[in-house]
């Protein structure tokens, strides 16, 4: 049977018998993996597609797209929605600044934004870092992720870091902070004369989860 175009699509020549059924079958075999499949959402797209031939387009009712670039139940996200801002759980004694603390996942990168004080208006003492909240489950990096964060002590911008920690298992759980936690540490924030620590911890800034 000759084929055509670049799916190498079946066509019954003259010389093939008259099973029109079986010929549409085949037809129809060919074309499926070239469509769009259409599934309500991951998990509809695991127990429906998980076995469907590399290079699959699935589409979610959200607008998820997904292809499988490997044997065996391997997707790569092509677009997906930005999901919403989640809160922040902040540690005791630590309440929200000017702007909410929070973070929302956008393909594989956190992002965070926000500041956090003392709710008694103290300094912050960041002498070994001082834990300031705890981001959900699905935020926690593979390995400990950092980046650059804003802090003031007299109301002048100065740069500290914030450090997003999570513990693999072999790791000590009962250090600093705990898995997800956001530690902030400043040379500013000792407690050494003439540094009073910091007013404020501006976290916005993004990490890699793998």
């Amino acid at each position: 049977m000759a084929t055509i175009g670049y799916a190498g699509l079946p066509i019954p020549g003259g010389g093939d018998g008259p099973t029109v059924p079986g010929h549409l079958a085949e037809l129809a075999t060919a074309i499926d993996p070239h469509l769009v499949q259409h599934v309500t959402d991951l998990a509809a797209r695991n127990a429906t597609l998980s076995a469907a031939p590399v290079h699959t387009l699935a589409i979610a009712a959200d607008g998820t797209t997904w292809v499988k670039v490997s044997t065996g139940n391997v997707w790569v996200t092509i677009w997906e929605p930005i999901q919403d801002w989640q809160p922040i759980t902040l540690a005791s004694g630590f309440e929200a600044g000017q702007t909410n603390p929070e973070c929302r996942i956008d393909r594989g990168q956190v992002y965070m934004r926000g500041r956090i004080q003392r709710t008694d208006s103290q300094p912050i003492l960041t002498a070994g870092g001082a834990k300031l909240g705890t981001v959900p489950d699905d935020f926690i990096p593979e390995q400990i992720a950092s980046f650059a964060g804003g802090a003031s002590t007299t109301g002048d911008a100065i740069n500290g870091v914030c450090r997003v920690e999570t513990f693999s298992p072999d790791q000590d759980a009962n250090s600093l902070g705990g898995r997800g936690s956001i530690i902030a540490y400043s040379q500013d924030g000792t407690q050494d004369a003439g540094t009073p620590g910091l007013m404020w911890v501006d976290i916005s800034g993004s990490y890699w989860l793998d």
